[in-house]
């Protein structure tokens, strides 16, 4: 396809998007939620089937020699088509919230003045490695009653137009509009470059994948954007705290998985528990090879580990998103220097407070400048589906329009509404 061809085929997509969101916008909620439910179905009952699509994809990973992290994040498993099954159910029984009325107050001139939330319209989604990403954009554009066109990577296009057409399918048996959601059938990267410059047909982008892609969409988009750039996550073990607790959800941070934004990459401990907590946590990362880049503190702490992998960290490592078992640690004087240090290096994702004093965790969530902080928890939980949202469309670090996991409300408007009985203004 060439670039003539290509910008046609986008605008003719625009313009398709733009005529589904008003019916989109219009439909009821029994509508959305038959939608939804059809297409929780249709995934469990494709489960097979769309193994077979991502299987290609994850094969040409391989070959193309992709990271071990970037082929993971491509897996379809039966746990992963599972989550984005229960995802769709958990929107469906969610309360509609298109055309709630709040804040309705009568002014002193007679006229009631409050607030509408409605759908933005038409959003674009480019992703990239991970197809279940299709599902929960398809998922969480239905529920929120808007159109949406999605741009996945090249390395699924496969299991993605699996994806889409079981969403497509959904959407038919609940008599939604054809083109409610468009999958970008091309893999060529000007497809991207029209999608992110239709003003006349799309309201809002959202970039989700590696910091590249982001930058790129961020500095050509000539529509707004919601976007995070980085996902450098901390935990902060204080003192006091509960060393058992703190050992287990630490590990559970960076070692569940290593390939989400929301793993833990820096980890910070207060001198007074360092001694003891150290040489607990190190263990752990050893047997499991997890790198541990410390400060000169931490690491004549941690030689005492056996097969520990230590080097020292660097300026740069403070700010790095690893994706990979490495980790950053640094012993710090206490809350104040915890909190200076993550809101100098963080990338306002996500951070954690390990502690027992109840002072210090409500000074933490506070005054760390994150979209999500938390207080004895796993940084692992920054997830719209784990928040209840149903799913998520990806992490805003922005502070307009939405900030943290984006659901069904960060894409959605609120519009004033006036009710009056003939009145004018004197």
């Amino acid at each position: 396809m060439n670039a003539l061809n290509i910008a046609e085929t986008m605008q003719t997509m625009g313009l398709q998007a733009k005529v589904a969101a008003a019916q989109m916008a219009r439909a009821n909620a029994a509508t959305k939620s038959k939608a939804l439910l059809a297409l929780a179905r249709l995934l469990r009952d494709n489960v097979a089937a769309l193994q077979v699509d991502n299987a290609r994809d994850l094969e040409r990973a391989v070959a193309n020699g992709l990271s071990d992290p970037m082929v993971d994040r491509l897996r379809l498993t039966p746990k992963v088509l599972e989550t984005c099954a229960q995802g769709c159910e958990q929107l469906a029984h969610m309360p509609d919230v298109i055309g709630e009325i709040s804040g309705m107050k009568q002014q002193p001139s007679g006229i009631r003045v409050g607030q509408m939330r409605v759908p933005i319209g038409v959003f674009g989604m480019i992703y990239e490695s991970r197809p279940n990403v299709t599902i929960e954009a398809a998922s969480l554009s239905i529920k929120s009653g808007n159109a949406c066109i999605l741009r996945g990577g090249s390395e699924a296009i496969d299991s993605n137009k699996a994806l889409a057409r079981l969403v497509a399918q959904a959407m038919a048996e609940a008599g939604l509009p054809e083109h409610g959601v468009q999958l970008v059938q091309t893999t060529d990267r000007e497809a991207v470059g029209q999608l992110i410059a239709m003003p006349a047909y799309v309201d809002v982008i959202i970039p989700r994948g590696g910091k590249g892609l982001i930058e790129r969409i961020s500095r050509d988009a000539k529509v707004p954007v919601i976007k995070h750039l980085d996902g450098n996550c901390h935990t902060y073990v204080d003192d006091p705290c509960d060393i058992e607790l703190a050992v287990k959800v630490t590990d559970n941070a960076k070692t569940q998985k290593y390939s989400p934004c929301n793993a833990t990459e820096s980890l910070l401990v207060a001198r007074g528990v360092a001694q003891e907590f150290l040489p607990k946590i190190g263990a752990i990362f050893a047997a499991k090879g997890v790198e541990m880049r410390g400060c000169p503190e931490a690491l004549a702490i941690l030689r005492q580990v056996a097969g520990a992998q230590l080097a020292e960290a660097t300026e740069a490592d403070w700010s790095e998103e690893y994706l990979a078992p490495i980790i950053s640690v640094k012993v710090v004087d206490g809350l104040d220097a915890a909190i200076a240090h993550i809101n100098r290096y963080s990338s306002g994702h996500t951070e954690a407070i390990l502690t027992r004093d109840h002072v210090h965790a409500q000074r933490f969530l506070r005054e760390v400048d994150s979209a999500s902080v938390m207080v004895n928890a796993s940084t692992r939980f920054a997830d719209g589906f784990e928040y209840g949202l149903g799913a998520e469309i990806g992490i805003s670090t922005d502070k307009f329009h939405a900030r943290g996991p984006v659901g069904i409300e960060g894409l959605t408007s609120l519009k004033y509404i006036v009710l009056g009985e003939g009145d004018v203004r004197s």
